[in-house]
This record gives structure tokens, C-alpha cells and sequence, in this order.
């Protein structure tokens, strides 16, 4: 859960089940408030009392944008919530704009505001039927063109991997097919996440904020005066 999620604003109570042999504790809306425990019927112990989302100015001051333009071509996302996590980890990454192309749901889509929970008001996106002519504009701005996915030559990201002054448009593609293999053909690189278990890829959403993270640090990371890929 996120404390920014505008159905949890207020206060909230941390309880804890005064039967020891259940031991549950957990948060739940202050108004109205709770008597029994929902897991055994005990009372409760009122254990803490706390905002939702604690203190915002206890957050660090962070830059209001980056130094280098980063955008995201979502090309073929099928599920509407992954579409909405996408759209709040990039307005949190502080990313330039979303290109939301082919069959990818847009925030027109009334159930993609319920993952995005705002965000989809707050970060540049648009609509393209073909994501090849986005890519080409971007190109043509000096963008880079990142694809992200999983394969064997891909390049793993963190591991000095950035992009220089020009910036990087980052391409993520549909969950089962994968990254169009037109766009693959025209992207500088493809890069991945490194894997370290016996899963060898994640779900779209947390791979791309995963991804977005790792290059939104590193250009901030970079001296002011790169240049090119290093």
C-alpha cells in the first residue's frame, strides 16, 4: 500500500489483539474506530494513532525535474492496472512524458485512475496508434532508444549504464509478446534488469520501475558535462 492513496487520507490507528494466542496487529481508520479484533473477536488495544502517510515534509528535497529529457513508449500493454502503475512511477521518476501507443489503455480508461491514483493528472502522455513513428520522432530529437527486455545480449542496467546529455527514451513492450521486434531493430540498446533467482523477468510495471529508477539515478549521478553513453 502507499500512503499517498487519497481513499486512506486521515488518521489511523495501529491495533493489537489483546489475545496472546492470535497476536494480530494492524492498522485501520481511526473514524470510525474498531472494538474487536477481525481475526478472533478479542478486544483491541488502541497501540498507536498516526497519520496516514506520516509527516510529508520529513521527505528529502528532491530535484523538481531531470537534467536530461527521459521518456517511456508503452507499446501493447494489455492489463489496465499495469498501465496505471506505469503512469505513478512515472510521474514519481519525474519523467518528461508517457507515450502510450497501440493497444495500451489510455487514462481515458476509467479503471486505469485507479492504480494511477492521480498521477494520470499530473504526468504528460499521449496516444499513438503505431509506436515506430514515435520512436522515429524521438530519434530525431536525440533521444536514445532504450528497449527494455530479456534477452541474451541485452546490457544489465546499474552497472554504470546511462545515457549522456541527449537523454533516453525507454521502450517497454507487451507482457507475453515482448518488445516489437521492429522497435528492437531500431533501438541503440537493449538492456535488462539484472536477475539473480530462478525467475528470469518480472511483471512489466515493477521491471519498468525498476528500470526508470536505475537510469533517472544514474543521470543525476553523471557529472554535468557528459557527453555520449558511458
Amino acid at each position: 500500500m502507499n500512503a499517498d492513496d487519497p481513499a486512506r487520507a486521515g488518521a489511523f490507528i495501529f491495533y493489537a489483539c489483546r489475545n496472546a494466542a492470535c497476536g494480530l496487529r494492524f492498522p485501520a481508520p481511526a473514524d470510525p474506530g474498531l472494538d474487536a479484533c477481525p481475526r478472533c473477536g478479542w478486544p483491541l488495544l488502541d497501540a498507536a494513532r498516526v497519520s496516514a502517510g506520516g509527516d510529508a515534509r520529513t521527505q528529502p528535497a528532491l530535484p523538481t525535474s531531470l537534467p536530461q529529457r527521459v521518456t517511456v513508449i508503452v507499446d501493447n500493454l494489455r492489463s489496465i492496472y499495469n498501465v496505471g502503475s506505469i503512469l505513478r512511477t512515472a510521474d514519481g521518476a519525474g519523467l518528461h512524458h508517457v507515450f502510450l501507443c497501440g493497444i495500451t489503455p489510455t487514462p481515458e480508461h476509467p479503471k486505469v485512475a485507479k492504480t494511477a491514483l492521480g498521477a494520470e493528472q499530473a504526468v504528460s502522455w499521449s496516444y499513438h496508434p503505431n509506436a515506430l513513428t514515435v520512436l522515429a520522432a524521438e530519434r530525431a530529437a536525440g533521444a536514445a532508444i532504450w528497449a527494455l527486455e530479456t534477452r541474451h545480449d541485452a546490457e544489465p542496467l546499474g552497472r554504470g549504464l546511462a545515457p549522456g546529455n541527449a537523454g533516453v527514451t525507454l521502450v517497454i513492450g507487451n507482457e507475453n509478446a515482448g518488445v516489437d521486434p521492429a522497435v528492437l531493430a531500431l533501438a541503440d540498446r537493449v538492456v535488462c534488469l539484472p536477475m539473480r533467482g530462478v525467475k528470469r523477468s518480472l511483471n512489466v510495471a515493477t521491471a519498468f520501475g525498476a528500470a526508470v529508477y536505475l537510469i533517472t539515478e544514474a543521470i543525476l549521478a553523471a557529472p554535468a558535462d557528459a557527453s555520449g553513453d558511458y
